[in-house]
């Protein structure tokens, strides 16, 4: 690597570590199944072969899951073959060694468990209107049962994307995914012209495509995310070129569009660009992202020195923009982030060193759950033990899920990404090793729904909150304006004031007297803190509903 290039990936690394990161972030790869060139590495014949490929799944899960990575992109319909038992289509090859034959399980349903235990979305991913070389099986069989549907490219198959019957059938397939699994999302690949086919009213046949699979998807269930990788660039700017290579004016992808009239969640812009034909296009994709989240699909592969051979500085300056300009990332493809082609793996160690939130569907519901409103921990050796209770869903969703949140000082500050320990976990009880630098660790636990709403804290009680044996914890008078501070044996230089729920609201530099009267009726709990940052709970007081003199 050259001098300066090293310079520049270690001043990236300094930064990183030095600025927080943001809480909510779209992380993704994409696990390509096709001639199981990401994954499985071998074939199931039997049941040491199909406990092979589980490992193999396994091992991928828990690498990702180190790096932080949130999302997995899972090719689940290959080219009109599956990797799961269809009604519609039959087995992929991938698994099995040979198309149509069952590799023994249900391979989606084992994704989608593994992920979810690690606190990943599982996306199924859809090939949409490729289908294969003329004569493979896929495309034979789909050309059999519906001619009028297929259209022949030199050697490829298609689904003709003008035909009446396509729509209704991709939407099918679609359905079917997302009715019979527990899916987090469906993500559309090459939903778009093949770019040597043209014809008129493009847009629509495309966007005819698009609007029916939305409608089958989101009738079963509304929090399942819809996304699409379009071609990298939109569309021409006004001072940079697409070079004739673009989503809407070559192939007829209206992505920009679709988020705009709510027919897609998420965009993964396939940006396999360098310099200036990445830079100003993804400002674009953020600029007219319509508030939904949009994440800058990476040509991690162009690391490889059989591919384009980038330095990794280019690589790790796109993810900087990306990140500046409130955009996710997605990795094309698992296995060359995995082998860590030119040092990306242990980059994206340091540059997402803390977990992140996927950005909540607050566009398709936005009314958060009830927090938990007890929260138990208990110290067994070398690890503490949370269990809690009395969350509440306030969506149309199957269930919650739980954040975890732990930091040394108290009340724990949940909007700091660094505070993050677990997120979506599936259970209301977790086992969490202590810190190793033998400091004491609080914790707060939140509820999110299948939107990604997230619900107020529930703190830990703050049981360290003594003073020579004796808790200061007590309920303090006020007259709805002004709160008396009681006096403290430790000096103060700080006080704030938060919810019930341990959400930090005002702050104050310590005095005798502090003023409430913004706050509304409630219960409110006041903390003290001094220089070394150490942190008491002196007690409680509730503001009652004040009466209007006239």
């Amino acid at each position: 690597m050259k001098r300066t290039a090293l310079i520049y990936i270690l001043l990236v690394c300094l930064v990183t570590l030095l600025r927080a990161q943001p809480k909510y972030e779209l992380r993704a790869v994409w696990l390509t199944t096709i001639g199981g060139i990401d994954w499985p590495q071998s074939y199931a014949h039997d049941g040491m072969g199909i406990q092979a490929q589980q490992q193999q799944l396994r091992d991928i899960l828990d690498r990702l899951k180190a790096i932080h990575v949130n999302t997995v992109l899972l090719q689940t319909r290959v080219r009109a073959t599956t990797v799961y038992p269809s009604d519609i289509e039959p087995w992929d090859g991938c698994l099995s060694g040979k198309p149509g034959v069952s590799p023994g399980y249900d391979a989606l349903q084992f994704a989608i468990d593994e992920c979810h235990r690690r606190g990943m979305e599982l996306h199924a991913w859809v090939v949409t209107l490729p289908i294969g070389k003329w004569n493979t099986y896929g495309c034979r069989q789909l050309r059999r049962r519906y001619p009028a549907m297929v259209k022949r490219i030199g050697d490829e198959g298609y689904l003709n994307p003008e035909s009446s019957l396509t729509a209704g059938y991709l939407a099918d397939i679609c359905e079917e995914i997302t009715r019979r699994y527990d899916i987090d999302g469906i993500h559309l690949d090459y939903i778009r012209y093949p770019e040597t086919w043209r014809g008129t009213k493009r847009h629509d046949y495309i966007t005819r495509i698009v609007r029916s699979i939305h409608h089958q998807v989101k009738l079963h269930k509304p929090w399942v995310k819809l996304s699409c990788s379009p071609i990298g660039k939109y569309d021409d700017l006004a001072r940079y070129r697409s070079n004739g290579w673009n989503a809407y004016s070559r192939v007829a992808q209206d992505a920009q569009g679709w988020l705009r009239d709510g027919l897609m969640d998420q965009l993964y812009p396939m940006m396999y660009f360098a310099g200036n034909q990445f830079y100003p296009f993804a400002i674009d994709w953020q600029d007219n992202s319509y508030s939904r989240t949009v994440a800058a699909g990476l040509g991690t592969y162009m690391l490889h020195p059989r591919e384009r051979n980038w330095p990794l500085d280019e690589m790790a300056r796109q993810l900087n923009v990306s990140r500046q300009i409130g955009m996710g990332h997605c990795h094309f493809r698992a296995k060359f982030l995995l082998d860590d082609v030119k040092g990306i793996y242990g980059f994206m160690k340091q540059f997402d060193n803390h977990p992140a939130l996927i950005p909540p569907m607050t566009w398709a519901q936005s009314l958060a759950p009830d927090g938990p409103t007890r929260l138990d921990v208990s110290h067994n050796g070398d690890s503490d033990r949370l269990t809690w209770s009395g969350a509440k869903d306030r969506s149309d969703g199957p269930y919650l899920l739980y954040n975890i949140y732990g930091a040394d000082t108290y009340p724990v500050d949940i909007s700091r990404a660094e505070h993050l320990l677990c997120t979506r976990h599936l259970w209301q009880h977790i086992d969490i090793r202590k810190p190793t630098n033998g400091k004491h660790r609080y914790y707060a636990v939140t509820a999110i729904d299948r939107y990604g709403n997230e619900s107020a804290a529930c703190q830990q009680a703050d049981t360290d909150s003594t003073h020579n044996g004796s808790a200061i914890h007590r309920l303090m008078a006020n007259d709805g304006k002004r709160l008396s501070v009681p006096e403290l044996p430790w000096d103060a230089t700080e006080l704030f004031v938060c919810s019930a729920q341990g959400n930090k609201i005002c702050s104050f530099r310590y005095q005798p007297v502090i003023d409430i009267s913004n706050l509304p009726e409630g219960t409110y709990m006041l903390y003290g803190r001094n220089k070394k940052r150490v942190t008491h709970r002196l007690g409680y007081f509730t503001v009652k509903q004040r009466v209007q003199r006239k």
